[in-house]
């Protein structure tokens, strides 16, 4: 497993939810709102070949 993406992961999220609660106590609940989906899709394209690599082995396990 790699932990490096773990960590990754989790600075991501951590960073995130502190610049959300601080643009909610700004009052710009909007960006608060577009800060957390560019979380999201930054942690998804993270995970992306980590995936792809689990289906290429599930695959060769299965010899489909």
């Amino acid at each position: 497993m790699n932990i490096d993406l773990i960590f990754q992961i989790a600075g991501i999220g951590l960073l995130v939810s502190i610049l959300n609660i601080v643009l909610k106590q700004a009052g710009k609940e909007e960006q608060a709102h577009i800060l957390a989906l560019v979380g999201v899709v930054i942690v998804l394209l993270l995970i992306i070949p980590t995936i792809n690599q689990l289906f290429l082995t599930i695959r060769s396990v299965f010899h489909l």
